[in-house]
């Protein structure tokens, strides 16, 4: 069961790309970040006629997330996170033979000590208490998505910049992502790989992608109970050459499933 996770940045305009990949790299589950689109404009037959079942939650121009699902039911699904009121569209689950699917867009912050990024520490905070709760209802439980957090300075192409001052891999940020995990969450790529320098976003300006001065920032975290099943995990830059491209590509993991 391959898992991936991909910020298209407008599914309007990466629709094609979309497309081209899922033909391409064939997973089971996807979940979008970024789409962009009020779920009056979602390209449902469209993805329907790629054998992918979806459900979404957008809004006009920001956010939105989705959750596509291969020839398969996607059941209990919830929009938003529960008890926190919040009206930008960034987090969306639904199960999928049995593995609950938690997608999330989570918020960029701006800059250290902004109100933005107030507002990332306590979005961090509800995750937490909502995952919490899933994770006692859905032992197997895969939470993916742009987290817009590096993990740790094997993420980042240049610590010395990419440090304490930044948002993405400030101090505060790195903890809200390890209290995640430590509810019994597994970063997928590093249960298979422990290489620095693997990278899912690049700027567009300044040539980053052509140099490799990127992040990992989108991330596919597995629970306990599925660890011993991921018996592969990546990220597929390929996306990343195509002309007129997101700055993300897909992050992914697969699970073994007897």
């Amino acid at each position: 069961m391959k898992i991936a996770s991909w910020n298209v940045n407008s599914l309007n305009m990466r629709l094609p790309h979309v497309e081209a990949w899922l033909r391409s790299a064939a997973p089971d589950v996807v979940g979008l970040q970024e789409t962009k689109l009020e779920d009056s404009r979602f390209p449902d037959a469209e993805l329907a006629g790629l054998g992918y079942r979806s459900v979404f939650d957008g809004q006009k121009s920001y956010n939105g997330v989705a959750i596509l699902a291969r020839e398969r039911a996607l059941e209990d699904v919830c929009a938003g996170i529960p008890r926190f009121g919040d009206e930008q569209k960034r987090a969306i689950a639904a199960t999928v033979d049995g593995v609950r699917i938690v997608n999330l867009y989570v918020v960029n912050g701006q800059a250290v000590g902004s109100e933005k990024y107030d507002y990332k520490l306590r979005w961090l905070q509800a995750v937490h208490d909502w995952l919490a709760d899933e994770l006692r209802r859905h032992p197997q439980l895969v939470v993916l998505g742009d987290f817009n957090i590096a993990p740790d300075d094997r993420d980042v192409s240049d610590p010395a910049v990419w440090n304490d001052d930044h948002i993405l891999s400030s101090s505060a940020e790195r903890l809200a992502l390890r209290k995640l995990l430590a509810l019994g969450l597994h970063d997928g790529l590093r249960l298979r790989n422990d290489a620095a320098g693997q990278f899912s976003w690049w700027d567009y300006r300044q040539g980053a992608y052509r140099r490799n001065h990127g992040l990992r920032i989108d991330l596919t975290l597995v629970s306990d109970a599925l660890r011993a099943q991921v018996v592969d995990a990546g990220i597929d830059r390929a996306p990343r050459t195509w002309p007129r491209p997101s700055d993300h590509t897909p992050a992914w993991v697969t699970l073994r499933r007897d």
